[in-house]
């Protein structure tokens, strides 16, 4: 975490104010809860809260406001985007993503028909950290970001 912290951390907080912004309630236990409940089917180990990557998502969020537009930030880290009408909680989100399961073929290690990258990266054995924002935006929707630390969804490897 440390590592986190000092070097890439700043590089999320560059150019973003938080005033302002109208932001959804964040609630870091039923972030964390949902993403392990679809961890533990898949037979990997937990996922902790990360405060800096929870405010990097955060201001990310607070970014989107105007458009809601679900485009990833490009940031260090491994991104879930999810945006819904109304109060999207985290657990919802959580579950949009965990539901690509069916496309994510283990065998091929690829995605058949339609995308399963945001299940993977709920499920890479390999992270360990989650943080995760939300925030309402002006056409009355909530767009909700989560990072991963570490990031999954290398090319050639499987996620468990």
């Amino acid at each position: 975490m440390g590592f986190i912290s000092k070097f890439v951390a700043p590089l999320c907080m560059m150019g973003l104010t938080l005033a302002s912004i109208s932001v959804a309630q964040n609630c870091p236990q039923e972030y964390v809860a949902a993403h392990n409940i679809y961890r533990s089917e898949a037979g990997v180990g937990p996922l902790t809260w990360n405060i800096t990557l929870a405010d990097c998502a955060q201001n990310y969020a607070n970014s989107k406001t105007e458009d809601c537009e679900l485009v990833h930030s490009n940031g260090p880290y491994g991104e879930n985007l999810a945006e819904g009408f109304g109060e999207l909680t985290g657990e919802d989100a959580v579950k949009l993503w965990a539901d690509e399961k069916p496309y994510y073929d283990y065998a091929s290690n690829t995605c058949v028909g339609d995308q399963c990258l945001h299940y993977t990266q709920v499920v890479w054995r390999n992270t360990h950290q989650v943080g995760c924002g939300s925030a309402k935006c002006k056409n009355g929707w909530t767009f909700i970001s989560c990072n991963y630390y570490p990031p999954g969804n290398y090319i050639g490897e499987r996620p468990y």
